[in-house]
């Protein structure tokens, strides 16, 4: 029997789950005890990469680990072995905690992909719904269910080490509804309240799966965008303009709309989350000083 071979045999009749990932977490590799632990079968999770994959990893306090905080791509950084207590979502829907240890793959001194071995914790499961009430709680916004800036933040910092080391492009995207506080005064904070939301529903129908968009803080926004070249980033700002200045509230028999002043930009190699936020936040600021109702780029 060949070396690799007999390696494949002997990972199949192990009880613990296992699955190798590529330095992209690419999943390469799915044995039986992980198909028996989560009712998904190879060919459902073979080839994908991990975050685009239903395992939907979450921790226990319900942060989604694939967008944020994921052991599995900090191994892959850094070369550590790391060992999590997580909640995995099994295909017929239910939650089942599990225990993960996760170690590098290395060739020649280099980390080119990751194993983790995953034990179910107890056989306690537990409703999905339950799990995702706890996220929705921790990182979305109360008014709009929009992602929020707790969120925002981890995303960014997420797809900034991506960055770094697969050169993967973002924009990142700032807005502030023009002369809010105004609107409200006149209309009503009730008014108000609506507009946020029905702008958050034009998001939620426009936001594309590798992108994040979400409610930073009062009337303003933050998106991140995957992109292909920088050229992209004028047209996203100017998309997300028009979505908002196109976004409708019925009040006493007549239509209502706001217009909102967009900064985007897109990240360079020396950037952390804090000065790509600054960048997009003065760009958005350049917007309201010439006009509002606009996009400025760098």
């Amino acid at each position: 029997m060949e070396s690799e071979e007999l390696y494949l045999t002997i990972l199949n009749n192990l009880r613990d789950g296992i699955y190798f990932v590529d330095n992209k977490r690419k999943i390469l590799f799915w044995n039986k005890a992980a198909q028996e632990i989560t009712g998904y079968a190879p060919d459902e999770i073979v080839g994908k990469e991990c975050q685009f994959s239903s395992l939907n990893h979450i921790d226990e306090k319900g942060h989604p680990l694939c967008t944020m905080g994921c052991p599995l791509f900090s191994t892959l950084i850094d070369g550590q072995q790391r060992q999590e207590r997580v909640f995995v979502r099994h295909k017929e829907g239910f939650r089942i905690p599990v225990y993960v240890n996760i170690f590098p793959i290395k060739r020649n001194g280099e980390i080119v992909g990751a194993v983790e071995v995953f034990t179910q914790d107890s056989p306690t499961v537990y409703e999905d719904d339950l799990v995702e009430r706890l996220s929705n709680i921790a990182m979305h916004d109360g008014l709009t269910h929009l992602p929020n800036r707790r969120y925002l933040e981890s995303f960014l910092h997420y797809k900034l080490e991506e960055f770094h080391r697969f050169g993967r492009p973002i924009a990142v995207l700032f807005a502030d509804i023009d002369n809010f506080s105004r609107f409200n005064n006149e209309y009503g904070y009730d008014v108000g309240d609506l507009v946020l939301k029905n702008i958050a529903a034009g998001i939620k129908r426009s936001v594309r799966r590798n992108d994040l968009v979400g409610r930073w803080g009062g009337e303003e926004y933050v998106g991140i965008y995957a992109i292909a070249d920088a050229s992209d980033a004028p047209v996203i700002g100017e998309k997300f303009r028009q979505m908002v200045q196109n976004t409708e509230v019925t009040w006493e028999g007549k239509g209502l709309n706001v217009s909102v002043s967009v900064g985007i930009t897109v990240v360079r190699q020396e950037d952390t989350v804090d000065s790509v936020v600054e960048r997009a936040d003065d760009l958005m600021y350049h917007s309201k000083k010439n006009g509002k109702n606009r996009v400025s780029t760098d």
